[in-house]
């Protein structure tokens, strides 16, 4: 018997409510050395992603490692969306092994994690393997990670994916916490980071808008 289909959303995509994002060492150091992704387009995705989930209310970890005596301070573009957020630095190269974040990992609740940051092969490899481990289900959003060269990142996302982490894009990830052009509470928020961090995409909306006055919905 062949199954019934329903309009419902299945259950490996993402929402507003049923996951936490981790956003790790995006720093000035860390992008010194990253050749797997531009820097304008790093900072752009990075943007496009802390925006997305302070706007839809994701709860969110940043955390940083030796801010101050090394590594330097987060991007702002990361920081801007959450005003007065303390980031929580680390001295372990993997974020899973630092009690404060593993504190606020807890004190979240949710089973479902969303990471994104610098190095992929160090920094997000670490803390997705640990928490898979700990029966945790997680997320990557590879276009918002970087590492030394693109074989390092690859093979880094490689190494995720056959552990079972599963990967999405930034703007991917803004559209699927939308998900439906008829939600109008969010949608000027959704459509207005899309024009601005959603590169041609953002660029085609805002043609139709302006000269179509075309709305998605």
């Amino acid at each position: 018997m062949s199954p019934k289909a329903t309009p419902t959303p299945g259950s490996k995509l993402i929402s507003p409510t049923d996951h936490a994002l981790v956003l790790i060492d995006f720093q000035s150091q860390m992008a010194f050395a990253t050749k797997s992704i531009d820097a304008i387009n790093l900072r752009n995705n990075a943007a496009l992603i802390a925006n997305a989930a302070a706007g839809f209310k994701v709860p969110t970890i940043l955390t940083t490692v030796a801010e101050k005596s090394f590594s330097g301070p987060m991007f702002s573009e990361v920081t801007d969306p959450f005003p007065g957020q303390a980031l929580l630095d680390r001295t372990s190269m993997n974020t899973w092994e630092d009690a404060a974040v593993i504190d606020q990992v807890n004190a979240i609740g949710k089973s479902r994690l969303v990471f994104a940051g610098l190095w992929t092969s160090v920094c997000i490899v670490g803390p997705t393997l640990s928490a898979l481990d700990q029966g945790f289900e997680c997320y990557v959003i590879a276009d918002a990670c970087g590492d030394v060269s693109t074989e390092a990142h690859d093979r880094a996302m490689d190494r995720m994916v056959q552990a079972g982490v599963r990967p999405m894009t930034s703007l991917q990830y803004l559209l699927e916490l939308q998900r439906d052009w008829a939600r109008t509470a969010t949608y000027d928020m959704t459509t207005g980071y899309a024009k601005k961090y959603g590169g041609a995409y953002g660029l085609g909306v805002t043609y139709a808008k302006t000269m179509f006055n075309a709305h998605e919905g």
